[in-house]
């Protein structure tokens, strides 16, 4: 199935959008400021998401610059700013496509499935990170090594998943703090290293040799 994250602060406007989406079978799910959107993002997958610009907390500007540093996410801004500067600002900000309030719902749709279609994504298509034998299935929060289930945790999964598709990054403990416990996370960073310790002690454990997990001393962890 594919998931459609709205984002406004109106609850009229986050109703009329899950009407029209979910007519077209998508499975829809909300945000009403930028701030919650960021944290659905980094703990949840999305296939699209739709975003207001006028919010409180988080604007749409700022909501997007900070998606746009942890996913590649196809976002369609939603807003009543329709002068060609505005939608100029925003596809150069790292928007996908722009469409002006009041809107058609057909055209809605149309532009939904066109940006669906430009980024290759669909209902039926595998979401899987492959790394040296190891296979990460985001669809089923599953981790495979030459066939074998790997049990992880939650966190001991999202972590894997974020240094895959952050491959060739190093991100430090606070980075990877804000990416899988939350922005309000009020624990210690060190927190980090005990998972990652876990996570590379069950890695091993299925036979995976070559540790893909490395240490940048003094700054955090990466996956080559």
């Amino acid at each position: 199935m594919i998931k459609i994250l709205v984002v406004d602060d109106e609850f009229e406007m986050r109703q009329l959008l899950r009407l029209y989406l979910q007519q077209e079978g998508f499975v829809v799910e909300e945000a009403e400021n930028g701030k919650e959107a960021y944290e659905k993002i980094v703990k949840h997958e999305y296939q699209l998401m739709i975003l207001d610009i006028m919010m409180p907390l988080l604007d749409g500007w700022q909501t997007l610059e900070q998606i746009r540093k942890v996913s590649d996410l196809p976002v369609m801004m939603l807003t009543a700013k329709g002068t060609v500067k505005d939608k100029v600002a925003g596809l150069s900000k790292g928007a996908d496509d722009y469409l002006v309030k009041p809107f058609d719902a057909e055209e809605l749709i149309a532009r939904v499935h066109a940006l669906l279609r430009r980024t290759h994504l669909s209902a039926e298509k595998e979401h899987l990170l492959k790394y040296k034998g190891i296979i990460v299935d985001l669809n089923a929060r599953d981790v495979i090594f030459h066939d074998k289930k790997i049990s992880l945790t939650q966190t001991e999964f999202d972590l894997l998943r974020i240094l895959l598709e952050h491959r060739g990054i190093v991100l430090s403990r606070e980075q990877l703090v804000e990416l899988v416990w939350g922005i309000e996370f009020t624990g210690e960073d060190r927190t980090v290293d005990s998972h990652i310790k876990n996570l590379r002690d069950k890695l091993k454990a299925a036979g995976v040799n070559e540790q893909p997990i490395k240490t940048v001393w003094g700054i955090g962890y990466k996956v080559e």
